[in-house]
């Protein structure tokens, strides 16, 4: 049980240190992703006000497909820009396919 918290505190911190950089608005909300053995969840936060706006949940194999989700629904509310929040999970991977599904659904990232 202890070896698992020792995986995951890195992840914590680098995600902590992103956070501190990163605010989502109205206009431009935070895309912000996690990333479980099996799923992979993307979430459209406006901070000011502390809502979610909207969130898809997929498996990991279509993890293109959850990014094109999130543009579609980010289009409904009139969103085309948002800021990308990678949570601590290094950049490439299924957290890249989902951020190029965004891009392909037409979120500017």
């Amino acid at each position: 049980m202890q070896k698992s918290k020792i995986k995951t505190s890195p992840r914590i911190r680098r995600h902590k240190r992103i956070r501190s950089r990163i605010f989502g608005t109205a206009e431009r909300p935070r895309l912000c992703i996690f990333r479980s053995h099996r799923f992979l969840e993307l979430q459209l936060i406006d901070d000011t006000k502390g809502h979610t706006l909207a969130s898809a949940h997929v498996p990991l194999k279509k993890s293109s497909d959850a990014g094109k989700t999130i543009a579609v629904q980010a289009k409904k509310w009139g969103i085309v820009k948002a800021v990308f929040d990678r949570g601590g999970y290094a950049f490439h991977g299924h957290v890249q396919e989902a951020a190029q599904g965004a891009r392909d659904g037409g979120l500017v990232i």
